[in-house]
């Protein structure tokens, strides 16, 4: 069997992890041949291939990012796409495909798979929100370099006796803020499924203050006030139609800083959250879905996803992890919120 494997959406640490798992076992327990398509859909698309056997994921695993490239392409939004797809796995011999991607990427591939494509997915987000999954790869390493950074902020913000908001990653769901911050010791978590006073906010940062001790604010780039709008970068809208976000940590401080009396700054993590190597959770779970997507390919099982329910790797439909997005339950919330303005 000729199997093709592409990474799409927004690169996270743990794709190279997940490249390897595949290819190894697939090569070496059941004889298959792999051919990776370069940026996402834009391979399939575009015919845009690069070899990919054991010799190109040797080395890999603790790479960050993904040795095949990335895009937000959808084939859905481009005239004769999903015909150029077929056609184009045709010429090439591909039987099958396993996609490894988020939200919008397992959109495509359930879409496909629907069509007639043989397609198996994974699923990779630093957001964690993919529903049918307890735990996406790239949400731990997201988490700790945003707690890392919480952590020395701590130090700086109390030296200058100063407020730091630090704008983490999290357009709909707010997993990222509520787990960095309750990690980090932040004094108000506020994210996308909630939305926050602002007057409120200044009393805890104030009671924060009152004690000699500097407040810091962990905000998901998609948390918007009462009756307020999520702050954009850009009314511009991708291929799958999502703005860009961002602006909402310094819009926040400057409210801060009006509203208490005291200097605010803020932090916005971005990109970082992104980048370099998997945490060894990470690793492993992008293994183990890997090593869970290959069998299923093998076996014919198309049209699943792999999903981690406690400690088991399990398929469940497609639709399952893409049909409604896995946002923060207010019951969670809830539990963190006894902390704010101790």
């Amino acid at each position: 069997m000729r199997i093709g494997v592409l990474t799409g959406g927004g690169d996270c640490p743990g794709l190279n992890a997940v490249i390897r798992a595949v290819v190894r076992k697939g090569v070496a327990a059941y004889g298959h041949e792999f051919v990776g398509f370069r940026d996402g859909w834009k391979g399939p698309l575009e015919g845009l291939t690069k070899p990919l056997g054991i010799a190109e994921v040797r080395g890999i695993l603790p790479r960050g990012g993904t040795i095949l490239g990335s895009s937000r392409t959808n084939p859905f939004k481009i005239e004769g796409g999903v015909e150029k797809i077929k056609a184009n796995l045709a010429e090439q011999g591909v039987d099958a495909l396993v996609a490894i991607g988020g939200e919008d990427t397992l959109g495509v591939a359930t879409k496909l798979n629907d069509l007639g494509v043989n397609v198996v997915g994974v699923p990779k987000t630093i957001d964690n929100d993919l529903n049918a999954t307890d735990f996406t790869f790239g949400f731990d390493t997201a988490v700790n370099i945003a707690m890392e950074a919480i952590d020395r902020l701590h130090t700086t913000a109390e030296s200058h006796h100063r407020t730091l908001v630090v704008e983490v990653m999290g357009r709909h769901a707010g997993w990222i803020a509520l787990h960095a911050g309750l990690a980090g010791g932040a004094n108000v978590i506020l994210l996308p499924e909630r939305e926050f006073d602002v007057d409120q906010v200044a009393t805890y940062v104030t009671k924060r203050f009152q004690v000699e001790y500097a407040p810091i604010v962990v905000v998901a780039e998609g948390a918007h006030p009462l009756e307020g709008q999520m702050a954009l970068q850009s009314q511009e809208k991708d291929s799958f139609g999502h703005v860009r976000l961002g602006g909402i940590g310094q819009w926040l401080a400057e409210q801060l800083e009006e509203k208490t009396g005291k200097e605010a700054r803020t932090v916005v993590l971005g990109h970082i959250q992104r980048g370099g190597t998997p945490s060894a959770f990470d690793r492993v779970l992008a293994t183990r879905f890997g090593l869970q997507a290959i069998d299923a390919v093998h076996e014919g099982d198309f049209g699943k996803m792999m999903a981690l329910r406690g400690t088991d790797i399990v398929r469940v439909p497609l639709i399952d992890g893409t049909g409604e997005l896995k946002t923060v339950p207010l019951s969670r919330y809830e539990e963190a919120e006894v902390f704010f303005g101790s």
